[in-house]
């Protein structure tokens, strides 16, 4: 009894402490921060053009199913000379005698038939897999260059922020300035309208900013886009290989596009034999109990049946020559994207290392040298050693290295996805 009211005391602190939390968290949400490695398995996960696309691998599956039936028996229940018309049998009339058949009809299929129709069933349902894998490779491509572009906007709107943040300080002194007679008019002028000119800028960047955050949540698979939306971690900055063949060589043994393009080859290859077993005949057996019951009694006969076309026209010529047709289409096509994987894989590597030598252009000085004199040229202008027009231009340069610094790490960035996207086999 002695702890019963501290107790409670405590249970009401953390309950209203508890409370108070949850509203501050409601009210200022914190951004939401997903890195590329987040975004593409959240892609994977919820697009709905993908999970429509999963649904060709049940179908190709269905098919093999079909494809591993045999034909069913077909059962025939008969009865002949009936006396239905009340006419009624006699020796009189020697009509009759009533006739009842039971007959099953089994065919016969050839057993390479069903292999080649297993086979067509089975390397089109291969087929769908690697498409569905090409789907997969296409769209993490298209969700890692969307979220090297929300990389780059943002910080193109902290630079465009940064330089409005200048601007407006720059006003606000040269405004004192103006007010001491130690500036003249003019100068203020000036200053705010490259002050004005600077809010538009960032109202340019902001939209940049947003149309990027949107395009990514909705490859993400979001219903709704959040405004609290962030894309965290540096932009791409690994080394390139140091040869273009391996990569190739990967490319031609795990591209799921070209994987396709050769499980469509077997897939033709085998409905040729289909094709060509289909232009043979084939055989069913029949059996047959027929019971006659007659004036002077009861019979029971069995037959046997054999039954088989004559193909003396149709020997499925048209099916034979479409299945040739596709096997020749088939090389053809795989000849045609092995030369386009090529020349994809030359062109981005090219592109890649020039990426690269602008980045260290960049990196070994450049950048550095245009803040250098950025800063100087800003300290000279505040105390009057210097121009506006001086200051103006070495904000500019600046401005033009950094954003020239930024859409190079993207345009590598960029270029280094697209690079492990030509030779990626997809994800499971």
């Amino acid at each position: 009894m002695l702890y019963a009211q501290p107790t409670r005391r405590w249970l009401c602190f953390l309950a209203a402490l508890l409370w108070t939390l949850q509203v501050a968290s409601a009210q200022s949400p914190s951004p939401m921060a997903v890195t590329v490695e987040q975004a593409v398995a959240e892609t994977l996960q919820r697009n709905l053009n993908l999970l429509a696309e999963r649904y060709e691998i049940p179908r190709a599956e269905a098919e093999v199913i079909a494809a591993r039936l045999r034909p069913n028996p077909v059962l025939s229940l008969g009865g002949d000379h009936l006396d239905l018309l009340g006419t009624g049998y006699s020796l009189t009339n020697n009509a009759g005698p009533a006739e009842y058949s039971a007959r099953v009809d089994w065919p016969l299929e050839r057993p390479s038939k069903r292999r080649a129709r297993i086979a067509v069933a089975e390397q089109a349902r291969a087929a769908a897999e690697f498409r569905f894998q090409d789907a997969l490779r296409q769209l993490t491509l298209e969700v890692q260059q969307a979220f090297v572009e929300l990389q780059a906007a943002k910080e193109s709107l902290s630079l465009a922020r940064a330089n409005q943040r200048t601007f407006e300080e720059l006003v606000t002194i040269n405004a004192a300035r103006v007010r001491a007679g130690d500036l003249a008019p003019i100068e203020l002028v000036r200053t705010r309208v490259s002050a004005v000119q600077l809010n538009q800028s960032v109202l340019q960047a902001e939209a940049r900013w947003r149309v990027a955050q949107n395009r990514l949540q909705a490859l993400m698979g979001r219903a709704e886009a959040l405004d609290v939306f962030e894309a965290v971690g540096e932009m791409r900055r690994d080394a390139l290989p140091a040869s273009l063949s391996p990569l190739m060589t990967k490319a031609f043994d795990r591209r799921p596009d070209l994987c396709a393009l050769r499980a469509e080859q077997a897939r033709s290859l085998a409905d040729l034999k289909l094709q060509l077993a289909q232009g043979k005949i084939e055989y069913t057996v029949g059996v047959e109990y027929r019971r006659q019951q007659g004036l002077a009694g009861t019979g029971n006969s069995l037959g046997l049946f054999l039954a088989l076309p004559i193909t003396i026209y149709d020997r499925n010529q048209g099916g034979i020559a479409r299945a040739q047709a596709e096997v020749s289409q088939a090389e053809r096509r795989i000849a045609a994207l092995e030369r386009e994987i090529r020349a994809e894989l030359e062109a981005t590597y090219t592109q890649c290392r020039a990426a690269d030598a602008v980045l260290i252009s960049f990196e070994s000085g450049l950048l550095d040298q245009a803040r250098d004199v950025l800063e100087v040229t800003e300290y000279a202008y505040r105390r009057g050693e210097a121009s506006f027009v001086e200051f103006l231009d070495a904000q500019r340069t600046y401005n033009e290295a950094r954003q020239g610094y930024i859409d190079a790490r993207a345009e590598y960035a960029r270029l280094r996805f697209t690079l492990d996207s030509l030779i990626t086999e997809g994800m499971p």
